[in-house]
C-alpha cells in the first residue's frame, strides 16, 4: 500500500508539472463541504491512504503533508507510516496550519491548484489571498486526482424518498415561507443553498448518496416565488415529482447549477452562506451581482426541533436504549465463551438495532475500540488492526443509528473483566462529568462554550482533559454534528445561544495513549424552565437510555451529589428500557441500574 501511494503522489506532481502548479490542494469533501462522504469523493483518502474522516492533504513538488485534528493523531501516524507523507498535527506547538505553509512554501508567482467544488468559498478566498500576495493565481476548474484515479467509484444513483409530515412535523410549503421571510429581511430575493442537510431539511426529501447519512446530492436556488433544484432526475419517482411540482420547485440537471449562476442576474442580491457554499460556485457569479454573505438562515431552523420530531426523537432513542441494552447483555454473557472481535462487536451491535422497527442505517462510521485501541479517539477497526475481545480490561463502543423517526448517537465504555485502580478512577471522572453537564442549569443567552466548564473542570483540577468538543448538535435524518451548536470551551467558536428543542451531545472523556480510552455520551435535550424576574432559565434534559456499567464506577471518589445524579440516570434507564427486555435481560438491567 505504501508504494501505491507513493506512485499516486509521484503521478500527481507530474500532472501538476505539465500544469506549471506549485501546491495542490485535496480535502475531505464532497461538492457540498459534507462531513462524510460518498466513496466517489474520497480523493483524499485514496491519494494518502488515511481512512479518518477529517483531514486536508496538501501536496508540493518536494513534499507531500497531511493536516488532521486531535482525534486522529495516533490513526494517522500509523497509516501514513512509510508513505513518505508528513504529518501535521493541527494544533500543536510549532505546527503550521495549511495557510501558513503555503505562505511559507509558495514561490512568488505560483499557481495554486484544487478542485474548486470541494473547497469552501470561504477557504477558498483565504488561499486565493495568499497566491496574490505573491501575484499568482489559482487553477480551481480541473480535478487532477480524477485522471489518476482509475476504477474510480460511480457518484450514487439510488433513489430519493420523501420524508412524510409524520415524521418531518412541518410542510415545506410552511419552511418556504419562514425562509423567505428571512430572506425579506436581509434584503435578498434568490438563496443558493449547497449544503445537503439543509436542502433535504427544506424540502422534506432524503436519499442514499452520502455513506451513512440518508442525503441527496443537490443544490437549490430559491427565489421569493419558486425554487430551482438541481438533482439527478433519475432518482426522482414519480410522487416525489409530483410533491416537488406542487411546491413550485423545477427540477434541473445536477451539474447545470455551475452555468446556472452564471446567467443571474445583476438585479439580484444573493444569499450565499460562505461556509456552506464551494468556491467555484461563487467564481462562477458574475461580479456585477449583488452578493449578501451569511449563515444559511435553514441552519438555526432545522436544529430547533419542532414537537413533532421531539417525540419521534424521543422514540427512536427508546428502542436505540433497547438494541444497546441488549447488545450490553449479550457482549457481558458472551465474552470469553467465543469469538468476538471489534468488527463482529461493532455487526452484533448493529444485527439488534436492525430488530427495531423503522430502523434505516448506521447514522455514522461505528467505533469499537478495544483496549489501546480506544486511546485513538476515532479509531475504525479493520481486518488487519481488528483486537479480539478478550475476558479483561475495557472496550468503548460509539456508535448510531439512523431511524425514519430520528438519529441517535451514543458511547459506553464497558468492562469486559478485570481492569486496574486507574481505569475505574477515569471511568467514574468521565461518567461524572457526563452527568454534572447534564445537570446544568443555565439562563437563556448561554452557548456551548458557557456550559462546556460543568464536564471539564473535574479534568482540569486534576490537569488532564480531552482533545475534541465536548457535544455538538444532531440533526433529525440529516448529519450526525449539526451546526450550529456545540460544547466546545474556545472564545470565538460556536456563538449559538441554545435554544428550546435543540439536541447536543454530551461526551467527555479521557485518553491514556497505549492504554485506554475512555468516553461516555448521551444526547440532551433543550429545554425551558421557569421564567422569573431574572430571566427565563434553561435546563437539559438527557434522552438517551443505556446503561453506564457500574462495574467501572468507584462510589468513594464521587461526591453525594454526583452518586444521585447516577441513580437517577438509572432509574430512568430501567423505567425506560425493561418493558422491551425478556426476563433475564430484565432481571440483568435490574442489577446494573440499581442504587449505589
Amino acid at each position: 500500500m505504501r508504494e501505491q501511494i507513493a506512485d499516486r503522489i509521484e503521478k500527481l506532481q507530474k500532472s501538476m508539472r505539465a500544469r506549471d502548479i506549485d501546491a495542490y490542494i485535496i480535502p475531505t469533501a464532497d461538492y457540498h463541504q459534507s462531513e462524510y462522504v460518498g466513496n466517489h469523493f474520497k480523493s483524499r483518502e485514496f491519494m494518502t491512504g488515511f481512512t479518518g474522516s477529517a483531514g486536508t492533504a496538501v501536496v508540493t513538488m518536494r513534499e507531500a503533508c497531511l493536516w488532521t485534528d486531535g482525534r486522529y493523531f495516533i490513526q494517522a501516524e500509523e497509516q501514513l507510516s512509510g508513505s513518505g507523507i508528513i504529518l501535521q498535527k493541527m494544533g500543536e506547538p510549532g505546527v503550521p496550519d495549511i495557510c501558513e505553509y503555503l505562505e511559507e512554501k509558495l514561490p512568488e508567482d505560483a499557481i495554486l491548484g484544487f478542485d474548486g467544488r470541494t473547497i469552501g468559498y470561504e477557504q477558498g478566498m483565504k488561499y486565493e489571498e495568499i497566491v496574490l500576495k505573491k501575484h499568482g493565481s489559482i487553477a480551481y476548474q480541473e480535478d487532477l486526482v480524477d485522471n489518476i484515479w482509475e476504477m474510480r467509484p460511480e457518484i450514487s444513483k439510488e433513489p430519493a424518498f420523501l420524508l412524510e409530515e409524520k415524521y418531518a412535523g412541518e410542510s415545506t410549503e410552511t419552511k418556504l415561507k419562514r425562509l423567505r421571510k428571512v430572506m425579506k429581511e436581509k434584503g435578498t430575493n434568490l438563496h443558493i443553498l449547497a449544503t445537503l442537510d439543509d436542502i433535504d431539511w427544506l424540502l422534506n426529501i432524503r436519499g442514499k448518496d452520502v455513506t451513512y447519512f440518508p442525503l441527496l446530492l443537490s443544490y437549490a436556488m430559491v427565489s421569493m416565488n419558486w425554487v430551482d433544484l438541481y438533482v439527478d432526475e433519475t432518482k426522482l419517482d414519480s410522487g416525489l415529482k409530483k410533491y416537488l411540482e406542487d411546491n413550485k420547485v423545477i427540477i434541473h440537471p445536477y451539474d447545470d447549477i455551475y452555468e446556472a449562476v452564471k446567467e443571474i442576474s445583476k438585479e439580484e442580491n444573493v444569499l450565499i452562506d460562505p461556509l456552506g457554499t464551494n468556491y467555484a460556485m461563487v467564481k462562477n457569479i458574475s461580479s456585477d451581482v449583488n452578493i449578501i454573505k451569511g449563515e444559511n438562515p435553514t441552519i438555526l431552523m432545522k436544529s430547533m426541533k419542532n414537537a413533532t420530531e421531539i417525540k419521534n426523537i424521543r422514540n427512536a432513542h427508546i428502542k436505540d436504549g433497547v438494541a444497546c441494552t441488549k447488545f450490553m447483555y449479550w457482549l457481558k454473557m458472551n465474552i470469553g465463551k467465543i469469538k468476538i472481535t471489534e468488527i463482529s462487536a461493532s455487526e452484533k451491535l448493529e444485527e439488534f438495532r436492525r430488530q427495531q422497527k423503522l430502523y434505516m442505517q448506521p447514522s455514522f462510521d461505528p467505533i469499537c475500540a478495544y483496549k489501546e485501541h480506544a486511546a485513538i479517539v476515532h479509531y475504525s477497526a479493520t481486518a488487519e488492526s481488528a483486537s479480539e475481545l478478550r475476558k479483561s480490561g475495557m472496550v468503548l463502543m460509539d456508535t448510531g443509528a439512523n431511524y425514519y423517526d430520528g438519529s441517535t448517537d451514543i458511547t459506553r465504555t464497558m468492562a469486559l473483566g478485570p481492569v486496574s485502580e486507574l481505569e475505574k478512577e477515569h471511568f467514574t471522572l468521565v461518567a461524572m462529568a457526563n452527568l454534572r453537564l447534564a445537570d446544568a442549569k443555565f439562563l437563556h443567552g448561554c452557548t456551548g462554550a458557557n456550559l462546556d466548564y460543568a464536564a471539564r473542570e473535574i479534568f482540569w483540577k486534576r490537569g488532564l482533559d480531552f482533545k475534541h468538543g465536548t457535544g455538538h448538535g444532531v440533526g433529525y435524518l440529516g448529519t450526525i454534528h449539526e451546526g450550529p451548536i456545540a460544547f466546545r470551551w474556545r472564545i470565538g467558536e460556536h456563538n449559538q445561544m441554545l435554544e428550546d428543542g435543540m439536541i447536543i451531545t454530551d461526551e467527555p472523556g479521557l485518553y491514556i495513549e497505549g492504554s485506554h480510552g475512555i468516553r461516555t455520551e448521551n444526547e440532551l435535550l433543550v429545554c425551558e424552565s421557569e421564567e422569573n424576574e431574572y430571566g427565563q432559565f434553561m435546563h437539559l434534559e438527557p434522552i438517551t437510555f443505556v446503561p453506564i456499567d457500574l462495574e467501572l464506577i468507584k462510589p468513594e471518589i464521587m461526591t453525594e451529589d454526583d452518586r444521585k445524579l447516577l441513580n437517577q440516570y438509572h432509574k430512568q434507564v430501567f423505567e425506560k428500557v425493561s418493558p422491551y427486555l425478556d426476563e433475564k435481560e430484565c432481571r440483568w438491567l435490574e442489577k446494573y441500574t440499581c442504587e449505589i
